[in-house]
């Protein structure tokens, strides 16, 4: 090989090595500016500006949530005027009496809500009883994660179907 070859090669390498820099950084730079427009459409968003409540929320729901919720899970005429179960039912103080559900409000969609939460602690309660780990003496954090979910799904169908009345109770007092 002649020294003209070499440097032949030696500038070809560099100029690859100059244009894949240029390109790295054209790019780093399109990504900060769409960033930066990003972080400004936020603020501008939370001065109220363009933001509305419907774009957040969705019956409930946030993009991206992967439980099955409680919006529209009472929706006959008969839900807007029904008596308090489970413990609202069985409490034995006068201020329940005669009193009936909206169970189409989003009040006692909230009160579900709450219901869950209660179940899903007594859920982690339980949970944390049980000795089961993983092959190697742990669980990864995949199978954490996955085992969070499930039993956030299992408080939601336990407090639509178990009746326990905390969701009444709760309903009854702020309503």
């Amino acid at each position: 090989m002649s020294l003209n070859s070499i440097t032949g090669i030696g500038n070809v390498y560099s100029s690859s090595v100059v244009g894949q820099t240029a390109v790295q950084s054209a790019t780093m730079q399109s990504e900060e500016n769409s960033f930066a427009a990003l972080v400004e459409s936020m603020k501008a968003k939370q001065n109220g500006e363009t933001l509305s409540s419907s774009n957040v929320i969705d019956d409930g729901r946030l993009n991206g949530d992967y439980t099955s919720g409680f919006a529209g899970t009472y929706t006959s005429e008969a839900d807007k005027n029904s008596l308090p179960t489970g413990a609202a039912a069985n409490s034995v103080g006068v201020a329940y009496n005669n009193k009936t559900i909206d169970r189409t409000s989003k009040l006692y969609e909230k009160s579900l809500e709450l219901e869950s939460y209660f179940v899903k602690i007594m859920l982690n309660s339980m949970k944390s009883t049980l000795s089961g780990t993983g092959l190697n003496g742990e669980k990864s954090y995949a199978q954490k994660m996955y085992e969070d979910m499930l039993y956030d799904e299992l408080a939601v169908s336990m407090t639509k179907n178990g009746n326990f009345g905390i969701a009444d109770q709760i309903y009854l007092e702020l309503a």
